[in-house]
Order: structure tokens, then sequence, then C-alpha cells
């Protein structure tokens, strides 16, 4: 069995301690299980398109996929979207009615995580 090292990207590798360093310092467990779910190899990181994030979310809340974000779907609500990555139709759509941000901006925005939902 080969000997687990985590993601060997360097700015994921840099927003889980980020995210680890924020829970800690807040006290907040939405940034600690955001962390988990981002330390997971790339096929078991979510992934979620559009018309999910459109279904189980209210008008301005945040949406927070901690993986991918695709395009399939129509966005029908003003909401931010933040996610560790997207796909470029995704991030079109979603900015012409809601906000595409990173998770890095987000826990800039809301370092107590209020209002924040986790979907995917």
């Amino acid at each position: 069995m080969a000997k687990r090292t985590g993601p060997t990207n360097k700015n994921l590798s840099n927003l889980i301690s980020e995210l680890k360093e924020l829970s800690i310092k807040e006290k907040v467990n939405v940034w600690k299980r955001i962390a988990n779910d981002l330390s997971k190899p790339t096929r078991q990181r979510r992934k979620t398109n559009i018309y999910k994030i459109n279904k189980y979310t209210k008008e301005d809340e945040i949406a927070l996929v901690p993986g991918k974000v695709l395009g399939l779907g129509e966005l029908s609500k003003k909401i931010t979207v933040a996610a560790f990555q997207y796909s470029d139709v995704a991030k079109e759509k979603i900015n012409k009615i809601g906000k595409a941000i990173t998770i890095k901006e987000l826990i800039k925005q809301n370092p107590k995580g209020k209002k924040v939902r986790i979907i995917g």
C-alpha cells in the first residue's frame, strides 16, 4: 500500500493549512470540515453541478463546494458560490446572476462562516 502524502498542489496545501488555522482561531468547525474534504484524493473530492446548488440554497446565501463546480443547469437565485475550482461554463453562468469566488476569498470576507451551506 502506498504511503499517503496529501495534496501536492502548493495552493491547495496552503489553503488547507489556512483553513485549519482559522478553524482553531475562530472556533468554527465549518473550516475544519472543508479542510478535511479538500485533503482527500482528487477523485474523491466533490463535483457539483449548478442545478444542485440552485436546488439546495436560498436567496442571498453562500454555497460552499469543497471541490469543483460543473456547468450543468441554470442558477435562478442571487447567491455567492465559493469553490476550489470551477469549469469555465459554470463560472460564466454563476457570474450572470450571482457571484463566483474562491474559498480563499470567502475566508477573508466571512471568517466566522455565517450563512454558509456546504453543497456536494
